[in-house]
């Protein structure tokens, strides 16, 4: 699968930092800093515009060490980003630290994983078939 970007930032184009690297970093493509507050959400643009084949969507995920030092974390993660989507890459950032944070242009501010997945076809029955956790929800495996 190739992946077609055209950059309209300055910054270099996503790229796998080592050879077994699921994600690419995006970095932010923004005219003045960006003060992003405790609990501020925030639409930070990346210059980038992408075309996918049929069947291929970019999932727009948070980086670890952001959200790990720095409580940095991509609002509605992961994102997808549709193949018939022409538009600009933008992250969706949220502040969870109790400390603002600085974002540059050129800084590396998510990741995107690119994932093959299937369209499928609806159909309504009346009832599905029965497994041994049935209902059981939310923590009903247990905790180890």
């Amino acid at each position: 699968m190739v992946l077609k970007i055209v950059n309209k930032s300055n910054n270099i184009l996503p790229k796998y930092e080592t050879e077994l690297s699921a994600g690419m970093d995006l970095r932010a493509f923004i005219e003045t800093p960006i003060n992003l507050q405790p609990l501020e959400r925030r639409l930070i643009n990346t210059g980038l515009y992408a075309q996918l084949e049929k069947g291929y969507e970019i999932q727009v995920r948070p980086r670890s060490g952001l959200a790990l030092k720095k409580g940095i974390t991509v609002l509605n993660s992961p994102g997808t980003i549709d193949a018939d989507y022409r538009g600009e890459i933008g992250v969706i950032l949220i502040n969870l630290s109790s400390e603002n944070f600085l974002i540059s242009s050129g800084d590396r501010i998510a990741q995107i994983v690119i994932s093959k997945h299937e369209q499928v076809e609806i159909k309504e029955v009346k009832i599905i078939d029965h497994t041994e956790r049935g209902i059981k929800g939310f923590g009903s495996t247990g905790l180890k």
